[in-house]
């Protein structure tokens, strides 16, 4: 199975039949998965308002199937209170994408931020959106989630490369974020340097492991 991603600068399908074809390389990034048999197809676009409800399930169902290896289901459910969720904000931004097949079924997003909210959904109370300076702050890179039935088929890391072409665009150096411990051992892959993971508090007196990463962006001359 073949899994492709339409993607470009304006978030429009570019149809890509055949990970080799030249018009692939220049638009994807390296390092989907290839499998012999059918072409699964997933186009990149901004997220909506109107996408809200479908995030909400896809995130449950994300870190419930991705993040049993390291989470336990109360941490989980906890974290679903606030640490994890949508933060509508991204979305009016314009800084948040979702991946969809063919059917149009959303079965990733992530995005970026040019504020100084580091993680978490519009519960969080600990928020701040203040604008950042990209002079002198890292953008950050937020809420990232794929389906399980859909995971280790390229999409995330696609999506990652996206945000950060666009974040250079605005003019950041750099990027942070905070990692889940499954997340972490993506990132790791494509440049991001692990700082010493915190235990953040939940609701009813637990704590979940998160890993802060950061990476330098290589700027075009």
């Amino acid at each position: 199975m073949a899994t492709t991603l339409a993607y470009n600068d304006n978030v429009t399908s570019v149809v890509c039949r055949k990970p080799t074809d030249p018009e692939c390389a220049r638009k994807m990034p390296a390092g989907l998965d290839t499998f012999i048999g059918a072409v699964v197809e997933y186009t990149l676009r901004l997220a909506t308002l109107d996408d809200v409800p479908v995030l909400h399930e896809l995130i449950a169902r994300s870190i419930h199937g991705l993040g049993a290896a390291d989470y336990t289901p109360a941490q989980i459910e906890a974290a679903l209170q606030g640490a994890f969720g949508v933060d509508t904000v991204l979305i009016r931004d314009g800084t948040y994408f979702v991946a969809e097949t063919r059917a149009r079924d959303i079965v990733a997003c992530g995005g970026w931020g040019r504020r100084r909210t580091l993680f978490g959904s519009d519960a969080r109370a600990e928020r701040d959106e203040s604008w950042l300076d990209p002079k002198s702050d890292p953008a950050k890179i937020r809420a990232f989630f794929v389906d399980p039935a859909h995971a280790r088929h390229g999409i995330g890391r696609a999506i990652l490369a996206r945000c950060e072409a666009d974040a250079m665009r605005a003019g950041f150096s750099s990027l942070e974020m905070m990692a889940t411990l499954p997340g972490r051992r993506l990132y790791e892959k494509y440049g991001y340097v692990a700082n010493p993971p915190i235990d953040h508090p939940l609701p009813g007196g637990l704590t979940i492991r998160f890993v802060p990463m950061h990476k330098k962006l290589r700027l075009a001359p």
